[in-house]
């Protein structure tokens, strides 16, 4: 870990190098979105293996879930940044003729990213791509809890970009508070709210402005007019993907009266069918990231009634894909997100009392709704509040670059991904330029219009 004169003075060299003015250069961003993607590529098999040392993921799941998303971010940008860079052309008052008003996006400075241990590679670099892309200088904090990722980011970082204007900090959470005392011009986390508070307490101190990427317990809800099939294959693979370690995973599942039983006997059907009948045995299945959250998440199998899962091996670090019943709304696994392969099931009779439900708790990152009837999604969409809703299917709504990703609430502060990523790491600067040859001596006192016949003036400026 740096000492506090190292810190002082990997700050000053980003600072002054980004007063240089090398990162506003169009041209420049661009050679180095090149450059990260050129790297990314090369180094794909190496992230893989550091992936399923950190969290047994297997190659595909890993390429699918990080390495490609992220190849997909930077292709948008490269694509898209010219225009984006673009001064926008807005409307000017009348009363001001002769007048010209324009938006500038112009870069924030030297920005923080710290990013989570679950998606280590997609949730440091995506965000990274933004940074770029609107001509930033950037620290980069990765989580300790995937040391594998860490230490190979580090090195390609190193290898492939100036330290003045791209540098990894590799370390605890001491690491990241040493980085948080010093001023930043904007921070990005992404992480659990526990540490989004401490976060933003250590951003007041400076007025520095965030992006909070945090979580929250995202309902996924099951009307009865569904495709059962597709439903249940759904559900299955955006909870248990990665080990239900997924900021978006549905944290539990609410489901129609008349249909639970045989939805529950097909998400059973579906968990062998992914896994196997002992998903310890596939290749295909991740682990938990470490024992403390090994040791979290068993202590919540004691609630409920099991009806599949429930296995666990704390030498692998694996628990089996869960799905527990019984389960009271006010009991442990309603308190907290749960982030891990654990499936509480509720049953319901009305749409009305689904919303009491999932309305009685902070607002989410992500609601799931499935259903035929295009009545009913409007329904849940006005009569609830989340980060972002996907309908009759899981996950696949964050990986869109036209899409903004982020929540509200106690679930985030803002959001990424594609033109959001940009805007993001951006300050838009209103610039009115004026012109000498018409000047309306009416604003000037003394003032010669009558007040009536000023607002009536008024409305047609």
């Amino acid at each position: 870990m740096l000492n506090d004169q190292e810190y002082g003075g990997l700050l000053e060299r980003q600072r002054n190098y980004f007063k240089q003015g090398n990162t506003r250069n169009l041209d420049f961003r661009i050679a180095q979105l090149i450059t990260l993607k050129r790297i990314i590529k090369a180094s794909e098999n190496d992230l893989l293996e550091a992936l399923r040392l950190d969290l047994g993921k297997c190659s595909v799941e890993g390429y699918v879930t990080e390495i490609n998303i992220l190849l997909h971010e930077i292709d948008y940008m490269i694509k898209k940044i010219r225009c984006f860079s673009r001064p926008t052309r807005v409307k000017t008052s009348l009363i001001y003729p002769g007048a010209r008003s324009t938006i500038y996006s112009e870069p924030r400075g030297v920005v923080l990213i710290i990013a989570p241990w679950n998606y280590p590679v997609l949730l440091l670099l995506t965000p990274l791509v933004g940074a770029m892309a609107a001509g930033n200088c950037a620290v980069l904090k990765p989580s300790e809890f995937a040391p594998n990722v860490s230490k190979l980011m580090a090195k390609i970082i190193s290898e492939n970009f100036s330290g003045e204007y791209i540098t990894l900090i590799e370390g605890d959470s001491e690491a990241a508070q040493r980085l948080l005392q010093d001023k930043f011009d904007y921070i990005f986390f992404t992480g659990g709210l526990r540490v989004g508070k401490m976060i933003m307490q250590a951003a007041a101190q400076h007025i520095t402005p965030v992006t909070l990427e945090l979580g929250g317990k995202s309902p996924c809800i099951v009307d009865r007019d569904i495709h059962l099939d597709i439903t249940a294959r759904r559900i299955v693979w955006g909870k248990f993907i990665n080990a239900g370690q997924t900021c978006i995973a549905p944290d539990y599942l609410l489901v129609h009266k008349d249909i639970r039983n045989e939805l529950l006997n097909k998400i059973t059907e579906i968990i062998r069918d992914f896994y196997g009948s002992c998903s310890i045995e596939s290749k295909h299945y991740s682990r938990i990231v470490n024992d403390r959250h090994f040791m979290r998440l068993t202590g919540l199998l004691e609630e409920g009634n099991i009806i599949i899962g429930g296995e666990t091996n704390r030498e692998e670090r694996y628990i089996a894909p869960t799905v527990i019943v019984d389960v009271p709304l006010s009991g442990q696994l309603m308190q907290e997100e749960i982030f891990g392969p654990i499936l509480p099931v509720f049953e319901y009779e009305t749409l009305e009392e689904v919303v009491d439900i999932v309305n009685d708790r902070p607002k989410p990152l992500a609601l799931y709704f499935f259903s035929h009837n295009r009545e009913k999604q409007d329904f849940i969409l006005k009569a609830s509040q989340s980060g972002g809703v996907c309908i009759n299917d899981t996950l696949i709504h964050t990986s869109s670059c036209e899409l903004p990703f982020g929540g509200v609430g106690e679930s985030g502060i803002g959001s990424y991904h594609g033109r959001a990523s940009f805007d993001t790491f951006s300050h838009r600067k209103s610039v009115m330029r004026n012109t000498f040859r018409i000047d309306m001596e009416m604003k000037y006192p003394p003032y010669k219009l009558s007040f009536k016949n000023l607002k009536r003036l008024m409305k047609f400026m």
